[in-house]
């Protein structure tokens, strides 16, 4: 098949520290080239990549201004009807979705976020997608929609080379944002007297949290920050931790992050919130808690006996970028029957293949 994945203008693929879309869809088009698929992956032009790269924008666009968006998704969508050879066309954005459209070839939309009411609205609109959750607890949440999957994301096991033996800290990994509860983390390392190592920065949207409430929990002895980690620090942060906390405090419809973790053989300790609640299995994968209280005595105690060879078999068996490649091929065939439309055989234009991809300046 040709296949187009459209990722977001704000972060390169892969990401070069945070970024959970790109870091997803990195993945994801790695394993449809192992395939044999054509892939075409619409990015920023920093990207590193096998497929073949098109860009609006040469390099990644931060912070996230929405005019950005809307540049990029429009000259995908211009790209994807001037090729003429695309099978199907993979969107990652509810922006994107009434550019799916125009593009008019058949189309998947991968949901990356919580439930609001003007993207579902949106999506109402466009019923003629199919929609991919990444969760059953985001699917439970959002509207009905008539052609609706469960696809969990999954990582290549190589990237995350294990340790089986249990660190003398934990680990938080994220955002340092309300909603991800790096306070509650802090909290619950220090009433377990167990170091914590924190990789993470804070966005401007979160400055008033940060220095309202997380300031002075950073500062105690025991809570060491990292600043924001590059992708060998954080395997390296994660393979030496006791457990990674994952304190949320939303109905977060994946994280990336735990997948992360438990590939390399580290269990997590998240509360019982959003996906945590599939994806962290007790007593094989970490724990399941309801409160800092909870967190800190898991963390002193029960969590240092989960295997973690276990662990980390487990992780691939469910979370590895074969799995997800198979369903997304799965889903990209019934797209296909669905469609009614022949495949077309035109070969991929030389122009697409040279180079590390078109500015939106060249396409106009």
């Amino acid at each position: 098949m040709r296949i187009a994945l459209v990722s977001t203008p704000f972060v390169s693929v892969p990401p070069k520290k945070y970024g959970g879309t790109e870091l997803f869809l990195y993945h994801l088009a790695e394993g449809l080239i192992d395939r044999g698929h054509e892939v075409v992956l619409f990015a920023t032009g920093d990207s590193r990549t096998r497929a073949i790269l098109e860009c609006s924008f040469p390099a990644a666009r931060w912070p996230i201004v929405g005019r950005d968006e809307h540049i990029h998704l429009a000259f995908a969508a211009k790209r994807i009807l001037e090729r003429g050879d695309i099978d199907v066309v993979h969107w990652q954005s509810p922006v994107s979705v009434p550019y799916a459209s125009i593009a008019g070839v058949p189309a998947a939309v991968t949901l990356h976020h919580s439930r609001t009411l003007d993207f579902s609205e949106i999506y109402r609109h466009y019923p003629e997608n199919h929609y991919v959750a990444i969760s059953h607890s985001q699917r439970i949440q959002e509207v009905f929609l008539p052609h609706f999957s469960v696809i969990h994301h999954g990582l290549d096991p190589g990237a995350y080379p294990p340790s089986y033996e249990a660190g003398r800290y934990a680990a938080f990994l994220g955002r340092l944002a309300p909603e991800k509860g790096p306070d509650s983390a802090c909290r619950a390392a220090i009433r377990a007297g167990i170091p914590l190592h924190v990789g993470g920065a804070v966005h401007p949207c979160d400055t008033g949290f940060y220095n309202e409430t997380l300031r002075g929990l950073m500062t105690h002895p025991e809570v060491h920050w990292l600043g924001q980690v590059d992708h060998l620090q954080k395997v390296a942060l994660l393979q030496g931790a006791r457990a990674l906390l994952v304190p949320i405090r939303w109905e977060e419809p994946f994280g990336l992050v735990m997948i992360e973790a438990m590939l390399c053989g580290t269990p997590v300790i998240a509360f019982r919130r959003g996906a945590a609640v599939e994806l962290v299995e007790d007593g094989v994968t970490g724990y399941q808690v309801d409160s800092e209280a909870e967190m800190a005595e898991v963390l002193a105690g029960p969590v240092a006996a989960i295997d973690r060879e276990a662990c980390r078999a487990r992780a691939v068996e469910l979370y590895s970028t074969k799995v997800m490649v198979d369903a997304y091929e799965r889903l990209y065939r019934e797209i296909l029957e669905k469609s009614g439309k022949p495949r077309p055989r035109t070969a991929i234009a030389s122009k697409a293949r040279s180079g590390a991809g078109t500015l939106l300046s060249e396409a106009r």
